[in-house]
């Protein structure tokens, strides 16, 4: 194992282009990012409305989740009511007793002072009005079970429930687990799992049935596809694939289609370029 971590420690400074997978096809911009979103930091395919994908803005900006439309088109906003923005940085879904949930990860820190992460889930709403207040959702507070650090990537294992949290800014970076049924409206702490050879690691997402994890940096996509028996962390222990992307000024977000068709990346406005909305087809 250890040839392959040193390998993918220097991939990660420096893909080459004969070391991308073809499995997916080159991206495709279908549309640009509204003025409302021009710092988004999560992006996650709707269960509820398919076809649409819910986002957000990163920290200091109001406490709303967009809903928007393969053109990245946002067709409805939700804000929720009572709260702030501190620092959110990824968006999940969660399909629970027929239920689907949306999970936003205020884990963002950038200075590592915040001792306590935020993440708030609420009843995924259905487009049926272009503005929606959200009064009703729960609070899963919880620290790193290491001390503070910056973290932007979450995700939830939709076979197990665990959810699941990545650090950003160590060499090798960190993995956190979050055991479900979660405990709300009380703290708790996420279990330092293992090591990973990335940095700089901003989102990630696991795909609808759960077989399939994308992990981003700011240059590369990084794949797994999942065995039956594997749990996440022994799965991202082993070598990922890398698939393609077009570098993006500052793209923080990554979601699976619905149905694993493809996945989508979204940047941040950021060097004076628009964020746009990119499309990568399954072949």
């Amino acid at each position: 194992m250890r040839h392959w971590l040193l390998g993918l420690l220097i991939l990660c400074g420096c893909t080459k282009k004969e070391e991308v997978s073809n499995v997916f096809s080159e991206g495709k911009i279908l549309g640009v990012v509204d003025k409302k979103l021009e710092e988004a930091s999560g992006l996650v395919a709707s269960v509820a409305n398919p076809g649409y994908f819910w986002s957000h803005n990163d920290g200091g900006n109001p406490a709303e989740v967009f809903l928007m439309n393969e053109k990245a088109e946002i067709v409805m906003t939700c804000t929720l009511e009572g709260i702030s923005n501190r620092d959110w940085e990824d968006i999940a879904i969660s399909v629970e007793s027929d239920t689907s949930y949306i999970y936003i990860g205020d884990i963002g820190d950038n200075e590592a002072k915040f001792p306590y992460k935020i993440i708030y889930r609420f009843v995924e709403p259905v487009l049926i009005t272009e503005k929606l207040l959200i009064n009703h959702f729960d609070t899963l507070v919880f620290n790193l079970s290491d001390g503070a650090r910056d973290t932007e990537a979450l995700m939830i294992d939709p076979i197990t429930q665990n959810l699941f949290i990545i650090s950003k800014r160590e060499k090798m970076v960190r993995l956190y687990q979050v055991s479900s049924p979660f405990i709300f409206g009380d703290t708790t702490t996420a279990e330092f799992i293992t090591g990973l050879p990335f940095e700089w690691i901003v989102a990630s997402d696991i795909s609808a049935d759960g077989k399939e994890v994308l992990i981003k940096d700011y240059d590369n996509v990084f794949y797994w596809k999942r065995l039956a028996s594997e749990t996440i962390p022994e799965l991202l222990k082993t070598k990922p694939s890398i698939l393609k992307y077009e570098r993006e000024p500052q793209g923080e977000a990554i979601a699976w289609r619905g149905d694993g068709s493809g996945y989508y990346t979204l940047s941040e406005t950021a060097k004076g370029i628009t964020g746009r909305l990119f499309y990568y087809q399954r072949k």
